[in-house]
C-alpha cells in the first residue's frame, strides 16, 4: 500500500490531499487546507505553511508528494514570484522530512484527471469526486485539487521509480 500526498500550494490557502492505495486501487483519502492571514507578514505566513505542512509529513510519512507547478498569470506577476516562496518552504519541508517530491504543471494535471488541459476548478473537482466516488463536493477548491494531484501520484508511480 502506498500513501501519497498532493500539495496545492497558495500563500492564502495551500490544499493537501492524501491517498493511500496501489495502481488504480484507491484504500482511502484525506484532505484539507492550510489557511494563512493577510494580516501577518510573509515570513509568519511561510513560517505556518513550513511548519504545518512538515507536521503532516511527520506525521503521516507519505511515500510520494506531488505538487502543483509554479505557473505564471501574465496579469499578476507578483502572484508567481509569492507562489515561488510558498513553493520553496514546501520543498525544504519535504526534504526536511525525507519525503521526495514531483513537480507536476497544473495543465498536465487537468489533462490527466479531466481529459481536458483547460479544465476549470469545477470540472476538476467533479472528476476527483467521481474517481474516489464521494457525492457531496469537496471544498476548497484547493483541496480537491490537491487529491487530483495525489491520485496523479498514485497512478503514475509503478511506473518509475521516485523513492
Amino acid at each position: 500500500m502506498l500513501k501519497i500526498i498532493g500539495i496545492d500550494p497558495g500563500l492564502a490557502a495551500t490544499g493537501i490531499g492524501i491517498v493511500l492505495g496501489r495502481g488504480l486501487k484507491i484504500a482511502g483519502f484525506s484532505y484539507g487546507v492550510i489557511n494563512t492571514s493577510k494580516d501577518f507578514s510573509l515570513s509568519n505566513r511561510l513560517n505556518q505553511i513550513f511548519s504545518k505542512i512538515q507536521r503532516v509529513l511527520e506525521a503521516e510519512k507519505p511515500d510520494l508528494m506531488i505538487m502543483e507547478d509554479i505557473f505564471l498569470l501574465e496579469k499578476y506577476p507578483k502572484a508567481a514570484i509569492s507562489l515561488g516562496k510558498v513553493c520553496g518552504v514546501i520543498m525544504l519541508a519535504a526534504e526536511q522530512t525525507g519525503i521526495s517530491i514531483l513537480e507536476v504543471p497544473v495543465r498536465e494535471a487537468k489533462q490527466v484527471l479531466t481529459g481536458n488541459g483547460n479544465a476549470s476548478k469545477e470540472q476538476l473537482e467533479k472528476s476527483v469526486r467521481h474517481t474516489l466516488q464521494i457525492k457531496n463536493p469537496i471544498r476548497p477548491f484547493h483541496s480537491s485539487d490537491a487529491l487530483g494531484l495525489a491520485l496523479i501520484g498514485l497512478f503514475r508511480y509503478g511506473k518509475k521509480k521516485y523513492v
